[in-house]
């Protein structure tokens, strides 16, 4: 499979995410109703991706995003360098110090336990980089000067707002045309999507931006959502589905977007909140490649399973170019994260190779 992807000579950076990262308030093994501490951790969907990379996978990586200018925000910064990315294309926005003309995204998440679910409450109305433009950015300085290999954005950046929508455009396009590789995760949210104009809204914008995406990721609600793909007759979640159902409905979208290299997803069945069974599987050139199957995994903070799935394709993808291998990194590197608490990965590649070729839990000395 050939992705022709950028020389890393030619390019300052491996990957770079596009979204938005809030701050994390975490209340351990309790709940966000009674608690007294919380732990701060950073995180977002398009961000937790890139961390993986750098931080897993041991490629340079940068966020663009954009931060009201306070104390808050510097906090996010010195969080973001403590994973070691690259906070040089942050916009700095100019704040009133009460929030009312920009603020930072706030994001309390409860981790769950067996019979009781994980829980998240967030408080992102009017952040920053909800408001941000691609002005704000200078995409061709950065993909055309700088060089970028990869580009990861989704969903839930497109939705915070009417701006977001244009903003991730725009993105998308300016990496196409410098010759940038773009992944994107659907990652469908009907509470977000509502205030600027429901499913819609989410088909116009989405159908435009699977215009410039080479790796799509994605399940059948995010396909039937987001782009109108579905599978005919089938009412249950994907990973109850038929993989030659799964495989028709993305060839459907591949016929219509042509620029489609592989199209993946993660199959999740939730035993409880702590015990999962999770696999993934991606298309490419016709043909469908499944991971290894994780069954009665036991799950610490299922937070973030999903974009360290995705870092961990994408690192495949680039690093292998097969999508047998690439799928299998996603699927072991996810299943890492989940053990751990955070949205992020403290997973090694040598742990992710590991789990891969089949290694176990047993002491390490």
């Amino acid at each position: 499979m050939d992705l022709n992807v950028k020389p890393s000579m030619e390019c300052t950076f491996d990957a770079v995410s596009l979204g938005e990262v809030m701050l994390r308030l975490d209340p351990g093994e309790g709940r966000i109703r009674t608690a007294r501490n919380f732990q701060v951790w950073e995180g977002g969907g398009e961000y937790n991706v890139i961390r993986g990379l750098h931080k897993c996978f041991g490629l340079n990586t940068a966020v663009i995003t954009s931060f009201a200018d306070n104390e808050i925000g510097r906090l996010m910064k010195d969080l973001i360098e403590q994973g070691g990315i690259n906070t040089s294309l942050i916009h700095w926005k100019k704040t009133d110090g009460i929030g009312r003309s920009c603020r930072n995204g706030i994001n309390f998440t409860e981790r769950g336990f067996g019979i009781r679910g994980a829980l998240g409450c967030s408080d992102r109305a009017n952040t920053a980089i909800s408001q941000a433009t691609p002005g704000d950015f200078n995409f061709d300085y950065i993909f055309g000067e700088l060089g970028v290999r990869w580009l990861h954005t989704g969903g839930i950046y497109a939705a915070l707002s009417a701006q977001s929508c244009e903003t991730v455009i725009a993105a998308c396009k300016s990496a196409k045309k410098y010759g940038t590789l773009v992944s994107y995760d659907l990652n469908y949210r009907p509470s977000m999507w509502s205030a600027i104009g429901g499913i819609k809204k989410a088909q116009e914008v989405n159908k435009e931006i699977a215009k410039y995406v080479d790796v799509m990721i994605g399940n059948e609600e995010d396909f039937t959502a987001c782009l109108g793909f579905g599978i005919e007759g089938n009412d249950s979640r994907l990973k109850e589905l038929n993989i030659d159902g799964y495989k028709k409905m993305i060839e459907k979208a591949a016929k219509t977007y042509p620029n489609f290299k592989a199209v993946a997803t993660t199959l999740r069945t939730v035993r409880t909140a702590t015990v999962n069974d999770w696999k993934a599987l991606c298309w490419a050139e016709g043909s469908i490649h499944m991971s290894r199957e994780y069954n009665n995994l036991e799950i610490m903070d299922r937070v973030g399973g999903g974009d360290s799935f995705a870092s961990g394709l994408i690192y495949g993808l680039m690093t292998t170019g097969d999508p047998a291998k690439a799928v299998n990194y996603g699927a072991a590197h996810g299943a890492l994260a989940m053990t751990t608490p955070g949205d992020t990965s403290m997973a090694s590649i040598n742990e992710v190779e590991a789990i891969m070729g089949g290694g176990g839990a047993r002491v390490k000395r």
